[in-house]
């Protein structure tokens, strides 16, 4: 029984997906963290993408 338990690679995967999860999740936090920088909103960075989308506003 220990030995097939050993073997036993089912919960392999589930472990995988939660580190690739993982650290998709804080890469995205820190994108977030630098993309809202220097007293930046969110919503402002919202803003200025739709912006530059339209051709309305600066794309830097």
């Amino acid at each position: 029984m220990f030995k097939s338990f050993l073997k036993d690679e089912s919960g392999a995967q589930v472990i995988e997906y939660a580190l690739i999860i993982a650290v998709v999740s804080i890469a995205l936090v820190v994108a977030l963290k630098v993309l809202t920088a220097n007293g930046g909103s969110f919503s402002t960075f919202i803003t200025n993408v739709a912006d530059c989308l339209k051709g309305t506003g600066p794309c830097a």
